[in-house]
């Protein structure tokens, strides 16, 4: 098939631009390359996807509709995987106008393309922070996700809102998909595995949020990359059995379906920051702190649905992640 990678140089873009490519895909990734986090880091991203024939880079921002319909225009998508966005719960905090651009504007865009040029299925990335104050574990889609708690979630939770306004519409098949706490090489900077391991390389003290009370559904990159193919390949049918009586928010009687990925096992901050120690052979203080603003205490994915639609079966246990994730590291970063 011919597709659309958003985010491509991103963490998820990456790999799953990686796996289209291996399988044979043609693979159109786009970007927009914006200085969120170390440029060079997507840079190196994008030059193990430029290897491959049957890849090709647009550095394109989603809000410029303009540019979108003309890309649109001229490759004629038969999918589309939207992986980008403006991601982090807590620079949502700092710069709330990154995220209208990005999430809001830029995914309507999207949207309206897949509508004009009848893009065959979009599969989109929604977030598991959209569960918010919800503490009824393990969360899942049939539950209510009205409290958000950072403006990113909030934008997630538009996002498949918006995303259903089309299925119903215009009939245009989507798949919104919660990720939870993806981890893995090539990840960003600013998430856990990477500051924790500067830390632990560098013998600085590694903060530890909420007193080391939370728990997450940490979620090796692979098994990330297998769940999104698995719903890529399967384009939503509406349900014959919603009515507007159902109460279940994640199905519809439009071409509209909402997943959690996750792996189902959640672990605490203390036992992870562990493990990864011992990936890197390597030990430093722990510096207890307070929560910060828009984190959650505990995510657990129930990801019941996803199997029996698909057959989804995450395969990496959290110490063979963070093992591949250590030897990356090493390579990556020259650490000895």
């Amino acid at each position: 098939m011919k597709l659309l990678v958003t985010g491509a140089a991103g963490f998820i873009g990456h790999a799953l631009a990686d796996r289209l490519c291996r399988r044979g895909d043609e693979v159109i990734g786009l970007d927009n390359l914006n200085d969120y986090y170390d440029v060079s880091l997507k840079q190196a991203r994008l030059a193990q996807l430029e290897k491959f024939d049957n890849f090709q880079f647009r550095k394109l921002d989603l809000a410029d509709s303009d540019a979108l319909q003309a890309l649109f225009s001229a490759e004629g998508f038969e999918r589309v995987v939207n992986l980008a966005a403006q991601a982090g719960v807590r620079y949502s905090l700092e710069n709330p106008a990154a995220y209208v651009s990005s999430n809001l504007v830029g995914f309507a865009n999207l949207l309206e393309c897949c509508r004009q040029h009848h893009s065959g299925h979009l599969v989109y990335a929604s977030s598991s922070s959209v569960y918010g104050a919800n503490l009824e574990m393990p969360l899942s889609t049939a539950h209510n996700v009205d409290h958000p708690l950072s403006l990113y979630a909030a934008t997630k939770k538009s996002n498949e809102l918006m995303a259903h306004s089309y299925s119903h519409l215009y009939q245009l098949p989507t798949t919104g998909l919660r990720f939870f706490t993806v981890y893995g090489p090539w990840g960003r900077p600013d998430m856990s595995p990477v500051l924790f391991a500067d830390a632990i390389h560098h013998g600085r003290p590694i903060k530890v949020f909420s007193h080391g009370h939370h728990r997450r559904d940490f979620t090796y990159i692979d098994d990330i990359v297998t769940g999104v193919l698995l719903c890529l390949d399967r384009p939503p049918q509406p349900d014959p059995g919603w009515t507007g009586f159902d109460s279940n928010p994640s199905r519809s009687s439009a071409p509209w379906r909402i997943y959690n990925i996750g792996r189902g096992e959640p672990v605490g901050l203390l036992d992870y920051i562990d493990l990864m120690e011992k990936a890197l052979g390597q030990t430093t203080e722990h510096e207890m702190m307070p929560a910060q603003a828009g984190d959650v205490a505990e995510t657990f994915a129930d990801i019941d649905d996803l199997v029996r639609d698909t057959g989804y079966a995450p395969l990496t246990s959290l110490e063979q992640g963070l093992g591949h994730f250590a030897s990356w590291y090493r390579e990556f970063y020259g650490m000895k």
